[in-house]
C-alpha cells in the first residue's frame, strides 16, 4: 500500500481534501479486484461519472461510487454478491494491504421508481490514512435491466500511484458514445449537480464522435425506460432545477479544484442539445 505522504503530494497538488484522494486510490484497487474475480470480469460493464474519471479522462472530476451494468442476472443475489466481495478484499488486501472490513461489506437489492430492480452495495475500508475509528465508505449501484445499445470495450484505468500493477488494470467498461447518452439521459430525470457537470463536460471533450449516433443510442434509452427524449425546453421546467441549483457548490466542491460556477454549464447546455438534435 502507497504511504500516507503520498496521498497528502496528491491533495496539496490537487486542491481537494485528503480522503477525495485516498478514496480515489481505494477506488482503483476495488476495480482491480473485481476485474481479478473470473466470474465478473466480463459480465459486470463499468459505467458512470468513476467510469469517466477511470477509463477515459485522467482529470476528470474525483467521483465516489462505483456503477455497473451486470450481463447475468443471477449475480443480482444477496449472497453471491457478498461472498464474492468478501474474496475481493481478501485479494485486495494480500495484493496491497488495504483492509476492505468484511462485517460492513451489504447488498440491499430493492425495486426503483421504475420497477427495476436494483442493487445498492455498500462497504467500508482502512487505506493508506489509517482511519480505522471512522472508516469512509464506497457505494456501489448495480442493475441486470438496462440496456446496453454498444458493445463494451476494454480500457486501462487510470491509476496514477506508485503501487499501480505491472501489468496494469483494465475492465470493460460502456463504449464512450454510450456514456454520453448515458449522462444525457440521467440529466433529464435526475437534474443532479454532477450530471449537469458530465454531460458539458463530455460535449467539451469530443474527439470525433458523431452526434447522431450518440442520438440513437439515447434515443434507445429512453425508450426502454419509456421517458421522453430530453430537451433543452423540458431541463428548463425540471421540477428539480432549484435542487440542482442550490447543491452545485455542496456536490461537486470536493470533487473538482476551482469549480466554475453552474451559470458556466447552464449556458453550454443549450449548445449541447442544438448539436444533438442536429
Amino acid at each position: 500500500m502507497m504511504v500516507k505522504q503520498e496521498i497528502m503530494d496528491f491533495a496539496r497538488e490537487f486542491s481537494l481534501p485528503v480522503n477525495t484522494i485516498e478514496k480515489d486510490y481505494v477506488l482503483g484497487w476495488l476495480l482491480a479486484g473485481i476485474a481479478n474475480d473470473t466470474e465478473l470480469f466480463e459480465k459486470w460493464i463499468f459505467k458512470g461519472g468513476t467510469c469517466l474519471k477511470k477509463c477515459y479522462f485522467e482529470t476528470y472530476r474525483f467521483s465516489e461510487d462505483l456503477d455497473y451494468t451486470l450481463t447475468d442476472v443471477n449475480h443480482i443475489d444477496e449472497k453471491f454478491l457478498t461472498d464474492r466481495f468478501k474474496n475481493i478484499g481478501k485479494w485486495i488486501y494480500e495484493a496491497i494491504g488495504i483492509e476492505i472490513i468484511e462485517d460492513t461489506i451489504r447488498f440491499e437489492i430493492y425495486q426503483n421508481n421504475d420497477g427495476k430492480t436494483t442493487v445498492e452495495g455498500r462497504l467500508n475500508y482502512v487505506g493508506p490514512l489509517q482511519r480505522r475509528n471512522n472508516p469512509y465508505r464506497i457505494k456501489l449501484d448495480l442493475t441486470a435491466e438496462e440496456i446496453l445499445v454498444l458493445p463494451p470495450v476494454l480500457q486501462n484505468v487510470h491509476h496514477p500511484y506508485s503501487d499501480i500493477p505491472s501489468d496494469k488494470i483494465k475492465v470493460f467498461c460502456y463504449n464512450f458514445s454510450e456514456v454520453f447518452a448515458e449522462k444525457v439521459r440521467a440529466l433529464s430525470e435526475r437534474a443532479r449537480p454532477r450530471d449537469l457537470y458530465d454531460v458539458i463536460h463530455l460535449y467539451n471533450h469530443m474527439s470525433g464522435e458523431k452526434p447522431a449516433v450518440i442520438f440513437d443510442v439515447l434515443k434507445k434509452k429512453c425508450k426502454y425506460k419509456a421517458i421522453p427524449l430530453p430537451t433543452m425546453k423540458l431541463m428548463a421546467k425540471h421540477p428539480k432545477l432549484h435542487e440542482l441549483e442550490s447543491e452545485w457548490d455542496n456536490m461537486l466542491s470536493h470533487q473538482v479544484p476551482m469549480l466554475p460556477p453552474k451559470e458556466q454549464f447552464w449556458q453550454e447546455l443549450s449548445k449541447m442539445f442544438a448539436w444533438l438534435h442536429g
